[in-house]
């Protein structure tokens, strides 16, 4: 049978905290009370570090049980089905997919991330916008009419620099737009989104501002190291980025991130989200070319457990190791 169990746990930090890393509406504990999470957006949540980073924690702090947390994020995906000029393929969009996937995975709770391909790379335009947060407002309805609560997640800002360092971003005035070729001010675009995103906290059970302590983080590193970048590419962030997103959330809901670096314990537990998210990315199905096949689900469960077995044996040897001290 694919995973399903109940998850309780306690909250370790005050709302204060919780505030301040960017939760803004919503019950802190209702991820957790979950049976089933479900996280959708677009290539940085189909990384995943950042959602296994999260099932680590959970797995770390809870005495009991805890909830499925699936990862469905998909690469090039938008809220709005917009796509630049330039890109190889349309974009797909989560629209097509989503009620198959509310369908077939019924989560308590859904978790999206949309907008940074839904700008295009372009600069800022109200047409673009006002298809984006069309798409934002259908979103909402769909997962509230399955039933499920939505926690909507802003995206992660653009940093200019790194792609400015090697000429490759273009002004307001230039002729093309792409994922290869981005506006120089695109996370003014971003930040426009991010902000659009915040004000729907009466909307919906939670909204959480991943743009925010992303942006403090690199400007506080900038100071003693101007050339400081958490992405190659402005978009994708690294580990140590992910790690600030995991943050944000699991402050959101009341969980302190550990500050414990167990490297081959984070790798199990990668290998585990990236196996069960590729064989429910086509088990949901999509329209993305390019991408693997993932494993049936029934064989996806079983290697699935072989490392539930791993992953248990290690952190059952940490927690006597800490209580031996």
């Amino acid at each position: 049978m694919v995973r399903s169990i109940v998850f309780r746990i306690l909250m370790v930090c005050s709302l204060l905290n919780a505030a301040a890393m960017g939760a803004f509406a919503g019950d802190q504990d209702l991820a957790l009370k979950a049976e089933r999470v479900l996280f959708l957006g677009d290539s940085i949540t189909h990384s995943g570090y950042y959602i296994s980073l999260i099932e680590l924690e959970l797995l770390r702090q809870s005495s009991d049980a805890m909830p499925e947390v699936i990862n469905l994020g998909l690469p090039s995906e938008t809220a709005s089905g917009l796509s630049e000029p330039g890109h190889p393929f349309p974009r797909p969009n989560v629209h097509e997919r989503l009620e198959r996937a509310l369908e077939k995975l019924k989560p308590d709770v859904v978790v999206a991330c949309y907008g940074m391909n839904d700008g295009i790379y372009h600069p800022f335009d109200e047409d673009r916008f006002e298809i984006y947060q069309t798409g934002i407002n259908s979103l909402i309805e769909k997962v509230h009419n399955s039933g499920a609560k939505l926690i909507l997640l802003t995206p992660p800002p653009f940093d200019p620099l790194p792609l400015k360092m090697k000429g490759k971003l273009v002004s307001a005035d230039a002729d093309e737009f792409a994922y290869y070729s981005i506006y120089d001010k695109y996370d003014d675009v971003i930040k426009r989104y991010s902000d659009w995103i915040l004000a729907q906290k009466d909307r919906v059970e939670m909204v959480i501002d991943l743009h925010t302590p992303v942006t403090k983080f690199v400007a506080e590193k900038r100071k003693s190291d101007p050339e400081f970048v958490l992405s190659g590419d402005g978009v994708h962030l690294d580990q140590e980025g992910h790690r600030i997103l995991a943050e944000a959330i699991l402050n959101a809901w009341g969980v302190k991130l550990s500050a414990e670096d167990d490297q081959s314990l984070e790798k199990l537990v990668h290998q585990r989200q990236m196996l069960w998210h590729a064989a429910y990315l086509s088990d949901v199905g999509h329209v993305r070319p390019g991408m693997n096949a993932g494993l049936p689900l029934d064989e996806a469960a079983a290697k699935a457990g072989e490392l539930t077995k791993q992953i248990d044996d290690q952190l059952a040897k940490t927690q006597a190791s800490e209580n031996s001290q």
